[in-house]
């Protein structure tokens, strides 16, 4: 399977590649920049390109660029992207004296990405951090899903439960995307506060 991770450049998409590499699966990064995401991608050992070339022939589109660019991003390459499966990583924030703040009261980014694009759209991985991915055991976490019944949902379930040690969770339909953007927020004050890096784990799962 061919996953292009876009915004492959930025530190969660360079720590989810080197997970997805490590894993056996086929990875090229994109980005606008493409000497970067060349130089980058050699360095992780996986294929980089722009952003229009990655999406060429890929089985899984991850958007993982951030929330400032994610519906630019999306509409430059809906007609390149097709019908091909998305899953939005990003999460619309607002960093605060206060604190970390969801960037959103109503609507999430994924369903407002899911209105441009022809193809399925689901979102997930937002409590799952670089750092995690980054580390020599694989997380011990949970990773949620959230999305309409489509092949974008079941290959990200499927991805999902190789990268954590805990499980892959269907975690309801699109619209359930507005709490788990949301929750990013969350964890990053937790890490900030306990100088963690911390996760989710869901009790009473089989």
């Amino acid at each position: 399977m061919r996953i292009a991770i876009l915004g492959g450049t930025g530190v969660f998409g360079r720590a989810l590649a080197a997970r997805l590499h490590a894993l056996g699966e086929d990875v090229v990064l994109g980005s606008r920049d493409a000497n970067r995401v060349l130089e980058i991608a050699t360095v992780l050992g996986v294929l980089g390109a722009t952003n229009q070339e990655a999406v060429e022939g890929a089985d899984l589109i991850i958007l993982s660029v951030p929330s400032s660019a994610a519906l630019d991003t999306a509409r430059e390459l809906a007609d390149a992207i097709g019908d091909t499966p998305v899953l939005c990583v990003a999460s619309d924030l607002r960093f605060t004296e206060k604190g970390v703040e969801p960037g959103r009261e109503s609507r999430s980014l994924a369903e407002d990405v899911a209105e441009i694009l022809s193809g399925p759209v689901v979102s997930g991985y937002q409590s799952l951090g670089a750092a995690s991915l980054l580390g020599p055991d694989t997380p011990d976490q949970d990773v949620f899903v959230c999305g309409d019944e489509s092949p974008a949902k079941d290959i990200a379930l499927d991805v999902g439960a190789r990268l954590v040690g805990g499980h892959a969770i269907d975690a309801g339909p699109l619209a359930n995307s507005r709490a788990l953007e949301a929750m990013t927020a969350v964890l990053l004050n937790v890490n900030k506060r306990y100088r963690t890096h911390a996760g989710l784990r869901v009790t009473g799962l089989p």
